[in-house]
């Protein structure tokens, strides 16, 4: 089978981490495969934010664990986070930074780097607090959050793909 299609029917999502970081070359790899997803027009409205200080990994985690009224990790004890946000004000944005997750999840499975999309990127980014971060690290402009993609080694395997269901694909 072609490595290409192999990897994106074998990508599962990942929800158990191990502590240890991913080397930078490969986190590059997988930043870079995030560039190159599809957008509208190629207006390329999503910008991604890479997330390795433990401390900012830890307060996003926080904020996100707040906006489902918990205090766990939703992130799984993952060491990274990718934060992909887009441009409001194009009117695919967020069909183009669901493609950025998409490009994250599919690279980073075929570096060998386990991957999971988490959800409540927009209500962090659009509290105060989300639009102080960006603020402090130099984001200006109406971006809404799109999720989080985490990353690290995989702790233990990961769920096996569920059967595709009967009737997925109609041809016509």
């Amino acid at each position: 089978m072609n490595e290409s299609l192999k990897t994106l029917m074998e990508r599962r999502s990942c929800r158990s981490y191990k502590s240890d970081p991913i080397p930078q070359e490969l986190l590059d790899q997988i930043l870079e495969a995030g560039t190159y997803a599809a957008t509208g027009m190629g207006r390329q409205s999503p910008i991604m934010i890479a997330v390795t200080d433990k401390d900012t990994r830890d307060r996003l985690s926080r904020m996100n664990a707040a906006v489902m009224g918990a205090d766990n990790d939703p992130f799984y004890g993952a060491p990274m986070v990718v934060v992909v946000l887009a441009d409001r004000k194009v009117p695919t944005y967020l069909y183009d930074g669901s493609l950025v997750m998409g490009n994250l999840m599919n690279a980073a499975h075929a570096l060998g780097i386990g991957s999971c999309w988490i959800h409540r990127a927009k209500e962090e980014f659009d509290s105060a607090e989300g639009k102080a971060l960006l603020k402090s690290w130099g984001i200006e402009g109406d971006y809404e959050g799109i999720g989080h993609c985490i990353l690290g080694y995989e702790n233990g395997a990961c769920r096996p793909a569920a059967p595709r269901k009967a009737n997925y694909v109609y041809r016509v």
